[in-house]
């Protein structure tokens, strides 16, 4: 083995014993915590015409794709683009509320 791999791998080897697990990004964890699947969303139709998830609970927003079962975008047609439809604000925290 020339040096040159060998010093690939031991950076290589660097560089991936320091990636770890990020945080659970299925719970809220602002000042009402609680777990997004107990919260209401809607869907956002970006201008491409495809479907986003979308909650706001007052204080915090969240956005995802909405893809099939084989990852592609789902562009369903529920709303024109750029608008969002839904009870997406059913999650709103009652301390803060939302002033739109």
């Amino acid at each position: 083995m020339t040096i040159r791999k060998l010093a690939l791998m031991l950076c290589a080897g660097a560089l991936l014993a320091g990636c770890e697990i990020g945080p659970d990004k299925s719970i809220d964890r602002g000042i009402d915590s609680d777990d997004l699947s107990t919260m209401k969303a809607g869907i956002w139709v970006d201008p491409n015409g495809c479907d986003h998830w979308i909650i706001d609970d007052g204080v915090e927003g969240y956005l995802s794709q909405r893809l099939d079962k084989y990852g592609k975008p789902v562009c369903s047609g529920i709303a024109p683009p750029t608008i969002a439809t839904g009870d997406f604000k059913g999650g709103a925290t009652s301390i803060i509320g939302d002033p739109l």
